[in-house]
């Protein structure tokens, strides 16, 4: 079995984070999302999701793709979660490129996909509070 992983805050879903947990599934049988705590989102990100974790693990647990969502709570766990959970394939949007190439010392194979160009969480903030201003 084909082991694929992917990290992220998936904050506000919408159909771009559905595009690349689609994608990532092709890599592999298996998908497994690092999903950023609270925690992590606001000591090492600086932000603050809009839902907090638990609600953004429901969501992303009925989606068809996702298979197991385990909690990311610092950057240095990537390393550590690739044996742990065995994983084949690591997988993050392209805006990532090169960021987690040391990875490949670890044995996975490390893809960029293309980010979905029209959406994105920071453009849906953006676009609801120019609503909010007018």
């Amino acid at each position: 079995m084909k082991r694929v992983i992917t990290y992220g805050t998936f904050d506000l879903l919408h159909y771009g984070h559905v595009n690349l947990l689609r994608r990532a599934k092709e890599y592999g049988d298996y998908l497994i999302v690092g999903l950023s705590t609270d925690e992590f989102n606001w000591k090492s990100k600086h932000k603050k999701a809009y839902f907090d974790y638990a609600k953004r693990k429901q969501l992303l647990e009925a989606i068809r793709y996702v298979d197991l969502v385990i909690p990311e709570e610092s950057w240095e766990q990537k390393k550590t979660d690739m044996k742990k959970y065995k994983i084949d394939t690591f997988v993050m949007g392209d805006d990532w490129k090169g960021k987690f190439d040391y990875l490949k010392d670890e044995g996975v194979d490390v893809v960029y996909l293309p980010r979905t160009p029209e959406i994105s969480t920071t453009q849906i903030k953006t676009d609801l509070n120019e609503k909010r201003g007018k």
